[in-house]
């Protein structure tokens, strides 16, 4: 045990130094990254004035601001950069032979690597985030209690598993089919509707609602969210949770399935 947390550590460290080469780029993104959640609030913000300001899906205006703002948070420490094109690529270009000869199991290894990734992008673009949050007329709505608090981390931790495995699993595609992309944009469409970027699952109606939240999206950036701001307590916030933890595990299944049969089939063909 000892030996793979040093082994692993060691492999986040490095993941954080090379990170942090690219610490401008990263800055960049989290600035332009702004430019969406500006024209996504002045969107809403015609709604709202369409509607003289009455309510959309229990949200006023200053809280609707709030939810895009923490929904542009959350992205930021849970969502992939560009894991599923280099795992493609290592598969791809034969570089996996590498990791298969060694005694590192390479789910792992990427996985430590999303994590430094995260971490450093998460301290670099949090400071014009934050300055958002401050600056913005929004309604803030925080945890009121310690196991909210709980929830809601956990939540985030879960959330940012079950995008880097449905990111690894798209790229464990790569063993069969050439070129990933057009599954990944396919994939990427649906999260980016139904995931809570475009819109909180609430303006939905509610049969609609029930059916999505049964699905992996919500859990990716919504749920969280909606834990944080207290709009999802009590039974339905377990019941969330569970479903959360659900998801992860059938990804992390399916990323180890489809690993060990397209690593069988990559040695088959001398790979």
């Amino acid at each position: 045990m000892r030996r793979w947390l040093r082994l692993y550590g060691t492999v986040v460290g490095l993941g954080v130094q090379g990170a942090l080469v690219y610490r401008w780029n990263f800055f960049a993104r989290a600035v332009f990254g702004l430019l969406p959640l500006a024209a996504t609030i002045w969107v809403w913000r015609e709604i709202f004035a369409g509607r003289d300001g009455a309510e959309v899906g229990g949200f006023s205006f200053g809280e609707m601001v709030f939810y895009f703002v923490a929904v542009t948070v959350v992205e930021s420490l849970v969502s992939p950069s560009n894991d599923e094109w280099q795992i493609a690529g290592d598969i791809r270009e034969g570089r996996i032979s590498a990791y298969l000869l060694r005694p590192v199991d390479y789910l792992t290894y990427r996985a430590g690597l999303f994590l430094s990734a995260r971490l450093v992008f998460a301290g670099i673009s949090l400071v014009p985030l934050l300055a958002v949050v401050a600056w913005l007329p929004g309604e803030a709505r925080w945890p009121t209690d310690a196991v909210t608090w709980g929830v809601f981390a956990v939540a985030l931790g879960l959330a940012a598993a079950l995008q880097f495995l449905i990111a690894f699993v798209m790229a464990t595609l790569a063993f069969w089919v050439l070129e990933i992309s057009t599954l990944v944009f396919i994939l990427y469409s649906f999260e980016y509707f139904l995931s809570g970027r475009i819109f909180p699952i609430e303006v939905l109606p509610e049969g609609l609602r029930t059916v999505l939240m049964a699905t992996p999206f919500p859990y990716e950036l919504y749920f969280p969210v909606a834990v944080g701001m207290g709009r999802m307590t009590g039974a339905e916030m377990w019941a969330g949770l569970a479903v959360q933890a659900a998801w992860v595990g059938a990804f992390f299944l399916l990323a180890r399935w489809l690993w060990a049969r397209g690593v069988v089939k990559y040695g088959a063909f001398g790979g």
